[in-house]
């Protein structure tokens, strides 16, 4: 005997049901747009960011940074207002002095306000009056530019002069503890090769790491001299200096030869006379014997300078 295959109804057939959903999403969204249609009246909290600070302020990190706002629009607008603030600029030059605060009167510039943000005047309300901005008044100090700049020079030149910078120093606003520990600034590095004629051009300093630090100009003017330069010698004699009184000191050798650089139009311009070597008999103690040739004078047009001797021996007469 067979047995008869067993059939099983649903309690809802799949047609009415699919209706039932239909009906249920479409009641929820029609509800969901009528409750956004009305008219609320929500706070509403907003970032505050503040622009046009005076160049000789700093503002304290203590500010207000969100203001609220009581706004009256439909559940639509103060849903995204509140999903998504829109950040609101405070303009501080239009804040006024009044006992060492800087007031921002938000009802004076409701106007200006509300149209960052798209809202009608009559629609909106601040939960204050103003903002009270508080500061610190920036230092200023003019800070010496020291040169980043590597000079490559083709055979046979060199420079007259060290890199001149117009200006030479910069000024510069911040806190006056951040500036009392700032002694120069630097220009940003360049290297520039194979020189050989003058140079002339602008380079912008280096603020990376200063960033809270105002700086009157970033941008400078550099200038630097070139010339053809040639070698040139002198004999100069050497001077022994701070012998004991009584003491006989006898050195050898009495003169050396200088060894300089000099740019072929002041060539004839350089003399002996012009240099000043000496050997210092205070530096005799451990010294086996030998001294030590310095050059402590020599004229502005040469560089390089060197001597063919530097270690001069010296004998104790008794």
């Amino acid at each position: 005997m067979q047995d008869k295959e067993k059939t099983y109804k649903p309690l809802i057939k799949r047609g009415p049901f699919k209706t039932f959903l239909f009906f249920l999403g479409f009641s929820a969204l029609i509800w969901t747009f009528v409750q956004f249609s009305k008219e609320y009246t929500e706070a509403v909290e907003m970032p505050v960011a503040y622009v046009n600070i005076p160049k000789d302020k700093i503002l304290s990190p203590e500010n207000p940074n969100k203001l609220d706002l009581r706004v009256k629009e439909n559940g639509l607008h103060i849903a995204l207002a509140k999903l998504f603030p829109k950040v609101l600029y405070i303009d501080v030059s239009d804040s006024k002095m009044e006992n060492g605060t800087l007031v921002y009167n938000l009802e004076d510039q409701k106007a200006a306000l509300l149209s960052q943000l798209n809202l009608e005047y009559d629609k909106v309300q601040f939960l204050k009056k103003s903002l009270n901005i508080t500061y610190q008044q920036r230092a200023i100090k003019t800070i010496p530019i020291r040169s980043n700049i590597e000079l490559d020079f083709a055979i046979g030149y060199s420079a007259l002069e060290d890199v001149k910078f117009l200006p030479d120093s910069v000024k510069v606003s911040g806190a006056e503890n951040i500036l009392d520990t700032l002694s120069e600034v630097h220009t940003i590095p360049l290297k520039i090769q194979n020189i050989s004629n003058d140079l002339k051009g602008k380079i912008y300093l280096d603020t990376v790491n200063l960033s809270e630090l105002s700086f009157y100009q970033t941008q400078i003017q550099y200038t630097l001299r070139t010339d053809k330069f040639t070698e040139g010698k002198v004999q100069v004699p050497l001077e022994l200096k701070n012998v004991p009184e009584g003491m006989n000191v006898v050195i050898f050798p009495k003169e050396v030869t200088v060894i300089y650089q000099v740019s072929l139009k002041k060539f004839n311009s350089v003399n002996k006379e012009d240099f000043k070597v000496v050997v210092d008999f205070k530096n005799a103690v451990n010294s086996d014997g030998y001294l030590l040739a310095q050059v402590i004078e020599q004229p502005i047009q040469v560089n390089n300078v060197r001597l063919n001797e530097k270690k001069i021996q010296f004998v104790i007469k008794r």
